[in-house]
């Protein structure tokens, strides 16, 4: 069952596989049922671990993965992080080991990474996401078929036990390392990993709560269904920004509308997390009595019978890039490129440099929150305005009504 799961985590059976492996038990068994199962399917097997510089045994744990992988002939790298974190450290350092194994993958022309997620994590973070009141999403736990950084990340052990992995190390006298991390108290998931044994007394284990993780990812995909439904009824998309009706809300359930504005806000805002109920609560009374309103960045415009949104100003204002670079997370402006050049917003200096704006068919609020060529105080070109001047401006991140979830690998 265990080398089937692995040799299967992929639809279309990809030529390389890239595993990522830290040295604990989930993903030593992972690496060693990944060479099993592609040894079967004539594929390459490439290894990677991140050494995130947190404890000196990491490096160590490295160099018994690397040995493990040349003793069987499979090509291995150790990635290392040393990056600082201001806030949530593991956060950070989670997020950073999968910016790290993504680029690599890359690199190595690799587009299909397995992870070592069993059941156990599964229901531990259920636990952590009840414990601070999350809503269907959050209760759905990690995605399945996840998509970051141009990679596809598959967990093919998640019906699976930790203990059971442990087993087939030791039936495979295969070794591993317990990172001392997982009995610090200090951690959440820690806590929360120590006190599932005890929900055993009143009958609650991982394999229970697998199943109702997987009747929160059934309705959350329901929900995620009906809102792509509205949005197509509803939302109308202008270059980089959203038009809706005012009253599009009167006959939508609550939720799919709170997941509309949900999308419309980070597509726009470029946030990673959804604003807070109260928020929208906010932003809904503000409609309702026709005043413009602000939220995750955006402006949203009340006029007549419309409900507009695009970029605040403000939250672009002192925002500068190469005319190389991404601009604001979602713009890419191509043309004759020049060292000299950035791309900064139109703002109200290049609006008053712009004779015919209005003709473009954008709100004011839209043309000066919008991209623009600058050298130094002179507007070279703004697309959206109509002043191209050989330059175009393409959103990168085509909009969809299914918000992005912060990192949910």
């Amino acid at each position: 069952m265990l080398l089937h799961a692995v040799g299967t985590a992929f639809a279309r059976r990809p030529d390389t596989v890239a595993v990522a492996v830290s040295g604990g038990g989930d993903s030593m068994a992972l690496l060693d049922l990944a060479i099993r199962a592609a040894a079967q399917q004539n594929q390459t097997v490439l290894a990677v671990t991140v050494d995130h510089g947190l404890r000196p045994e990491a490096a160590d744990e490295a160099r018994m993965v690397a040995t493990f992988c040349a003793e069987r002939g499979i090509h291995h790298d150790t990635l290392r992080w040393d990056g600082q974190a201001d806030g949530n450290l593991m956060a950070a350092a989670r997020e950073a080991r999968y910016r790290l194994i993504a680029k690599w993958a890359r690199d190595h022309d690799c587009a299909h990474v397995v992870l070592g997620h069993t059941q156990d994590d599964e229901a531990e973070t259920f636990l952590m996401s009840l414990a601070r009141g999350a809503g269907v999403n959050g209760l759905a736990g990690m995605d399945l078929f996840p998509t970051y950084g141009r990679v596809q990340w598959r967990r093919p052990l998640m019906s699976v036990s930790r203990a059971e992995l442990r087993e087939y190390l030791m039936r495979r006298n295969i070794g591993w390392v317990d990172d001392p991390t997982n009995d610090n108290d200090k951690y959440l998931r820690v806590r929360t990993r120590k006190l599932l044994p005890q929900l055993d007394a009143i009958g609650l284990n991982a394999g229970q709560i697998s199943s109702s993780v997987h009747a929160m990812k059934m309705a959350r995909s329901a929900l995620e269904y009906y809102t792509i439904k509205e949005a197509e009824e509803h939302v109308v998309v202008t270059g980089g920004d959203v038009t809706l009706p005012r009253n599009f809300n009167r006959v939508m359930p609550v939720e799919i509308q709170r997941r509309l504005w949900v999308a419309i806000l980070q597509w726009i805002g470029g946030g990673q997390y959804a604003p807070r109920t109260s928020a929208l609560f906010e932003l809904d009374t503000a409609i309702l009595d026709g005043r413009n309103h602000t939220l995750n960045g955006c402006a949203i415009i009340v006029k007549d019978d419309k409900i507009h949104v695009t970029r605040e100003l403000n939250a672009v204002h002192d925002l500068t890039c190469p005319t190389d670079e991404i601009w604001d997370r979602r713009w890419r402006l191509d043309g004759p490129h020049d060292p000299a050049l950035t791309i900064a917003p139109v703002g109200e200096l290049g609006i008053r440099q712009l004779d015919d704006w209005r003709a473009a068919g954008f709100s004011r609020a839209s043309i000066i929150s919008s991209p623009a060529i600058w050298d130094e105080k002179t507007l070279i070109a703004a697309p959206l305005a109509g002043f191209n001047d050989n330059w175009t401006a393409q959103i990168v991140a085509p909009w969809h009504p299914v918000a992005k979830h912060a990192l949910n690998l």
